[in-house]
């Protein structure tokens, strides 16, 4: 949103406006929320701290926060957690940490996919796996 931009130290921000390093006032925090979207990152948190501004990044848009924001169910959660660590999931290996049968398997990795948060091998059938996008 729109708020007021003022140096802390007026001669060091004329310094490196003059510079090429500021390319205007007031666009810095637009600018971080532009590039976390586009590298399809978490929204940043922006707070007013100590007289300036603190930003925080989250480099993992796959917290159990933001899935459960994209309506993810316990077994796709899981399922994301297993691919984090291992680097791959299986429909049997779905099957497997979920007790669930392979249809249920088959249309919960297709809604991650569909979600843009597995993509598929291009192995297909029994070598079919998914890896995070």
């Amino acid at each position: 949103g729109f708020h007021t931009s003022r140096p802390r130290n007026v001669l060091i921000a004329d310094v490196c406006f003059k510079g090429g390093f500021i390319d205007s006032w007031g666009r810095g925090t637009l600018k971080i929320y532009d590039a976390c979207k586009e590298a399809e990152l978490p929204e940043p948190e922006i707070k007013e701290f100590q007289g300036g501004f603190l930003v925080t990044l989250f480099k993992d848009n796959l917290t159990e926060e933001q899935l459960t924001k994209l309506g993810l169910n316990d077994r796709q959660l899981k399922a994301v957690n297993f691919v984090k660590e291992k680097g791959k999931i299986t429909n049997k290996e779905y099957q497997e940490i979920n007790n669930c049968s392979r249809n249920t398997a088959s249309n919960d990795l297709a809604d991650l996919v569909q979600k843009k948060i597995l993509v598929g091998s291009d192995v297909k059938g029994a070598g079919a796996f998914y890896q995070l996008k």
